[in-house]
Order: structure tokens, then C-alpha cells, then sequence
């Protein structure tokens, strides 16, 4: 896999496990270890893979991409939430070359097609003090998954079943790197999502679309507007006001449904 990397830094440190309790796991204790920026933990399955707010993530051998990269980026703390669309947008990019399907962005960690989840991102970042020590960004792909449980086929889906094709999930990693590499130095140029914020509405599923809004002191209606350049979700709400949403422990969901 490293062999035929398209990268400078990112995989080129590159641990693979058949099984693995998380990826996510795995990469913070080496870079505990002092494994350098860029490194990359893969698994085949994972059986304690977690997701944004808690919640579980299933996995299946052979049939699917899960892996987390390390950074260790010279940002303040309150950025590091941006990197999460930053691979959002890379996996995008991917997806679409691999597969010629339509992937977009659901706001601000899901990737959806025909608006059915088929990939989820979790960034955890860890202090030294008031500074970033490290990052890590985990994803999991639903790539040849062919069925899902009944409590989730409505809302999921893989490129598999959008598809009919099976695919290399050697190459869709290959391009997420490549893709993510120049991303991130995107995104570092600009020091925010100024520089990739065209893109990233361009590719943001809901967007001019009514939405609602769930925050732990209740939830609202409005109109997804895109992100700003720190990445917030701009919800226009009936009065005309805007509403500026961060990610944090707030869901945003379609009127009607999941996206």
C-alpha cells in the first residue's frame, strides 16, 4: 500500500490490523508514542468502533474502509473542529473519482448518497495544555456492503448498493490521501475554510434546503445556507435572522427526515 502512495506524508507511516478494537484508539497511542504526522492505522474490522456523540459504529470484515490518520498541526485549539470537513471534502472527491457517484456533504461529518449515509468521520483532538499536541480523524466507508440491519436501511447505504460494482479499498484509500494531503495544505494556507468553502456549499447536501436544528436547550427550523469560512452551518430562520450553528453536540437533520 505505501509503495503506491501518491503522498509526501500522509500514510507513509502505515500500520494495518485484521482486527482492531478502533482505529481511532490505535492511532492515539502512536502518536502517544511519538509516531510522526501523517501516520495512518487501517483495519479490515474493527469491534469497538465509535462515532460522533457516542454512538457505535457497526463493522464487517471484508467489505468495507476504516482507518485514521494522525496530525499534528501548529493551529489554535478552537480550529482543529474544521479538519472534519476538510476530510469530509477529500473523501468526496474520492468517491466521486472511484465511483462516479454523486457523494455529498451532510453537515458537518456524514457523507451521503441519494441521502443515505455511507460514510461517518470522527476528529477527537488531545491537548498539552492549551496547545494541540495531536489530532486524529477516523472514517468508515461502507465501500461492498451489500445489506444493512432494519434499523438502519432507510438511512444507509454503501457504494456497493448505490452501484452494483464492487470496489478496491486499497484504491479509495490511496485517493483519500492524496486528496487529503492537498486539502490540509489548503487549508492550512488559508488558516480556516476560506480557500476550500466554494467547494465544500457546492457539495453540502441540504443546502438552500429547510432544515432543523437540534441543540441540547431545544431545536428550530430554517434554511441551510452553507458554511462560513470557520465552518459553522449559516440556518436562516423565517425572520430573515441567521442563525450560525458549530458542530459540537448539536444535530442538524431534514425537515422531514435524516438528511
Amino acid at each position: 500500500m505505501r509503495d503506491c502512495l501518491e503522498t509526501a506524508w500522509a500514510g507513509q507511516t502505515l500500520y494495518f490490523y485484521e482486527i482492531t478494537g478502533s482505529t481511532n484508539t490505535d492511532a492515539k497511542q502512536f502518536a502517544k508514542d511519538g509516531d510522526l504526522h501523517g501516520t495512518v492505522v487501517v483495519a479490515d474490522t474493527q469491534y469497538d468502533a465509535k462515532g460522533r456523540r457516542g454512538r457505535t459504529w457497526q463493522t464487517f470484515p471484508r467489505r468495507n474502509l476504516y482507518f485514521t490518520i494522525v496530525l499534528r498541526p501548529t493551529l489554535e485549539a478552537d480550529k482543529a473542529s474544521m479538519l472534519t470537513l476538510v476530510m469530509a471534502m477529500s473523501v468526496v472527491r474520492a468517491i466521486r473519482e472511484q465511483s462516479g457517484l454523486k457523494a455529498e456533504i451532510k453537515w458537518p461529518n456524514d457523507i451521503v448518497i441519494n441521502k443515505k449515509k455511507v460514510c461517518g468521520i470522527l476528529t477527537e483532538m488531545i491537548l498539552d495544555g492549551t496547545s494541540i499536541d495531536y489530532v486524529v480523524i477516523g472514517v468508515g466507508i461502507n465501500v461492498n456492503q451489500e445489506f444493512f440491519q432494519e434499523e438502519i436501511k432507510e438511512t444507509a447505504t454503501s457504494l456497493h448498493a448505490e452501484s452494483g460494482r464492487k470496489y478496491s479499498r486499497a484504491a479509495l484509500l490511496k485517493k483519500i490521501l492524496a486528496y487529503f494531503e492537498k486539502d490540509y495544505e489548503t487549508f492550512l494556507k488559508g488558516g480556516d475554510m476560506s480557500l476550500l468553502q466554494k467547494d465544500y456549499n457546492a457539495w453540502l447536501v441540504n443546502k438552500d434546503a429547510q432544515v432543523k436544528v437540534l441543540e441540547p436547550k431545544g431545536e428550530y427550523t430554517g434554511i441551510a445556507r452553507g458554511i462560513n469560512e470557520k465552518g459553522e452551518l449559516l440556518v436562516e430562520l423565517e425572520n430573515g435572522q441567521i442563525e450560525t450553528v458549530y458542530a459540537g453536540e448539536v444535530s442538524v437533520r431534514g425537515l422531514y427526515g435524516y438528511v
